[in-house]
Parts: structure tokens; C-alpha cells; sequence
């Protein structure tokens, strides 16, 4: 094989050959292919596009090229969800012990954030003691004891989507279906989850900005999936305004944990139990206790404290709280009809929740407040949004990304919390 001519078949826009793929994805893991070379053809990539054979065969030579988790013996089936990412998306914290109190065993894997969206590792973080990194046997150990684990992945699982990852993200080739779904589906497909359901965001806050793309992108995974053998479904759902009321890490622990005590945000529970009920599905457990019951009965809490603790974590100790805090006031009084979820975004990592560069640190106490979301009645001069902060300089460019980030009395573009839902 040669890079040159696997490059130029798709700059032409040939079909990769099934080999080809194999023999690129191998070599430029071993670093027999240039960066340079894997950035034309991935430029190739987002010009052409792949057919579904090869978005496949490419899924599967990056989850080829290293190891997969083996999840033998287990008395419960097991099943998992993945988000796109998006602003208070803090669902994974009262989504996994709700679905392992109604029977299943959930081996979540998932990351730390970067930019203006959070990552579930950075905000389970803020529990003291509580450990991201598990190694395997640690992972089996959880899910056999526990039922759920949420845990960062192993250097070993598709070590080639880590290394093609960084060279898309300084190259400009980040912006590819194919290379996006073949991406999340090879980390997911790796963790060795006999089901899958996707939670795929679309708004200002969301990776994708507008349905029909994230109906590709959906679409694109969901057929990923079958083609592997995983029982997989997608939800689209609104990131045109933050989930819940809290934006940050330790603050959205703190929603998580009123949502598994019975309360929370409507739109929080909501999202909590449609995506329960769709992982519940596709294990087979459809017929098993409703996800809401769990959440009223104390099950999903005796779920999440267990789980925690599994990770040396201390379900009843102090969250970390901000030095420092600032108001945003309501301009008007009127109805609320936008509180953009990007400006908040961006407002929560400028106050130090996120993080521009992947080693950065990040504040765990750091956030912001929603008092209001669109929809409801708002007074003038009452308090619309709180920034935290344990640094009182990030205030002021905090408050300035969020000066036209809401408006009261406007038009109503809100998009409904699920918008379709994709099958194989």
C-alpha cells in the first residue's frame, strides 16, 4: 500500500477500499504515515465524504488498533449512552444509576471537557476522593458489586481515534460526519456495551447547530452500530438554551443529586427518564421498573451513592464553593423567550469551569446560576443568571459574554426538549 494512492482515491472520490482503510488506520497509528499525509486525506474526507461501507470498515480499523473491553459473566445486560456535549448537560449523573436501579449494568466511559461544553469526569471530580481513573479489573469489579461505573478510558481503547483526533483538531478536519460518528462509535464500540443510545444535541450550545446535520450525524452512528452488532438508537434534543438551572461542575453535581432525591428540574428529569427509558429498551428491560419510579422511591439514589463510593468518592461530603459572586440582573419585566446556551457556555468557562487547552485545570466551584429559562415570568432588576468565581478578575468578561445572550418579550424559537428519534 501507499499513502499516495489511498490519498488520491479519495481525492478523486473513489471508495476506499476495505484494505486501504486497514492499512492507513494501522500505519499511521505506528507512524509509518505522516501527519501530513493523514491531514490531506482526512481534508479529502470532509470534501468527499465515505459511504457507509467505508464510515464502517473505518470505525472498525480504529477499534482494531487497540484493545476492547471484555464484560464476560455479568448477571445484568449491559448498555451505555453518549452525548454530543452541551451546556449543563449533566445527564449521565442521574441517568446511570437510575438505569442500573431498573436492572442494567452501564460501563460509561467519558471525558473532560474542553471550551464552553463541561465533561462529565471534570464535575464527578468535584466529589472529594472520587477517582476517574479505574483500571480494568477496578471496571469489572464496579460493574459486578455496583452495576455502573463512570470512569476515563484506558490508553489502550482506539489509541488510533486519540492520535487522529489531535491532528483533526489543529488541521481544520474536525468538521466531517464520517469522521465525527466513526470517532464517538469506535470509543463507545470498544467499551464492550452490548446496547447504545445517543443522545445527539442540536442548538447554539451543541456541537451541531442545526437538525438536519445532527440527523446525519445521528443516522450515521445509529448505522455504525448495527453494522457492529450493537443494538444502537439515537435521541435529538434541544441545546438552543442550557439543561436544568446550573452550569459547572460542582454546581451540577448538586442538580444531579436534587433530580435522584425526587426533585430537579422538570427538563432534567424529563431528559433523565426518556433516555432511561430508551437504554432500558435496548437491553432488553423494557418491561422492567420505570425509570420515574426509581427516581421517587430512593433506588436511583441508593444507586448514585454506591456508585460513587465504588470510585473512593464521599456522597455526603462538601462540594467545593466560589469565593466570589455576581448578579445578572432582568433588563425588563416580561416573559423570557431566549437565554442562549453558547453565551452561558461561554460565560461558566471564562469564570474557570472549562478549559481551552486539554491540561489546563479546571475550578471545580466555578459556574453560573439560571434563575429563570425561557417560558417563565421575569421582574426587572431580580436576579436572571449568578456567576461563581473564585477569581474576582474573570467576572467582568464572564458578565460581557452573556450581554446579548438573553431577551425578554422576543420571538419564541425554542426547540421542543426531543425533537426525532433515530432506529436502525
Amino acid at each position: 500500500m501507499d499513502a499516495i494512492d489511498v490519498i488520491t482515491t479519495k481525492r478523486d472520490g473513489g471508495e476506499l477500499s476495505p484494505d486501504q482503510i486497514d492499512w492507513v488506520v494501522d500505519a499511521y497509528t505506528r507512524g509509518a504515515v505522516a501527519d501530513e499525509q493523514m491531514a490531506a486525506l482526512c481534508m479529502a474526507v470532509v470534501w468527499r465524504g465515505m459511504t457507509r461501507a467505508e464510515v464502517s470498515r473505518w470505525t472498525e480499523a480504529m477499534l482494531g488498533s487497540g484493545e476492547r473491553l471484555d464484560l464476560p459473566g455479568l448477571s445484568r445486560p449491559t448498555t451505555d449512552k453518549h452525548s454530543t456535549g452541551g451546556v449543563g448537560d449533566t445527564i449521565t449523573l442521574p441517568l446511570t444509576p437510575t438505569v442500573v436501579a431498573c436492572g442494567a449494568a452501564v460501563p460509561q466511559l467519558s471525558g473532560r471537557g474542553l471550551g464552553h461544553t463541561g465533561g462529565t469526569l471534570d464535575k464527578l471530580e468535584s466529589i472529594p476522593g472520587w477517582r476517574a481513573e479505574l483500571g480494568t479489573d477496578e471496571m469489572r469489579r464496579a460493574l459486578t458489586d455496583v452495576g455502573g461505573v463512570v470512569c476515563a478510558a484506558g490508553a489502550g481503547l482506539a489509541p488510533a481515534d486519540r492520535k487522529l483526533y489531535a491532528l483533526r483538531d489543529v488541521t481544520g478536519t474536525v468538521e466531517s460526519v464520517p469522521l465525527i460518528a466513526s470517532s464517538i462509535m469506535s470509543k463507545k464500540l470498544a467499551e464492550g456495551t452490548a446496547s447504545l443510545v445517543l443522545d445527539v444535541k442540536v442548538g447554539s450550545g451543541a456541537f451541531m447547530k442545526d437538525t438536519a446535520a445532527a440527523r446525519e450525524l445521528a443516522r450515521t452512528m445509529v448505522d455504525i452500530g448495527a453494522d457492529h452488532g450493537v443494538r444502537t438508537t439515537a435521541l435529538l434534543t434541544a441545546m438552543d438554551t442550557p439543561l436544568g438551572h446550573e452550569v459547572g461542575n460542582a454546581l451540577e453535581v448538586a442538580e444531579a443529586v436534587r433530580v435522584l432525591s425526587g426533585g430537579g428540574p422538570h427538563d432534567m428529569v424529563e431528559l433523565t427518564v426518556t433516555l432511561a427509558r430508551e437504554m432500558l429498551d435496548a437491553a432488553g428491560l423494557g418491561g422492567a421498573k420505570d425509570p420515574a419510579d426509581a427516581l421517587r422511591d430512593g433506588t436511583a439514589m441508593d444507586a448514585w451513592r454506591r456508585m460513587v463510593r465504588a470510585q473512593g468518592g464521599d456522597p455526603d461530603a462538601p462540594l467545593p464553593a466560589a469565593r466570589e459572586k455576581r448578579d445578572i440582573l432582568v433588563p425588563a419585566t416580561g416573559r423570557l423567550t431566549r437565554l442562549d446556551a453558547h453565551a452561558v457556555g461561554i460565560a461558566a468557562w471564562r469564570l474557570g469551569a472549562g478549559r481551552a487547552r486539554k491540561e489546563d485545570p479546571v475550578s471545580h466551584a466555578a459556574g453560573v446560576t439560571l434563575h429563570a429559562k425561557p417560558g417563565d415570568e421575569v421582574r426587572a432588576g431580580r436576579p436572571l443568571l449568578t456567576l461563581y468565581t473564585d477569581d474576582p478578575e474573570r467576572l467582568d468578561p464572564s458578565a460581557a459574554a452573556l450581554a446579548d445572550g438573553f431577551e425578554v418579550d422576543g420571538p419564541d424559537a425554542s426547540l421542543p426538549l426531543v425533537i426525532d428519534r433515530i432506529v436502525p
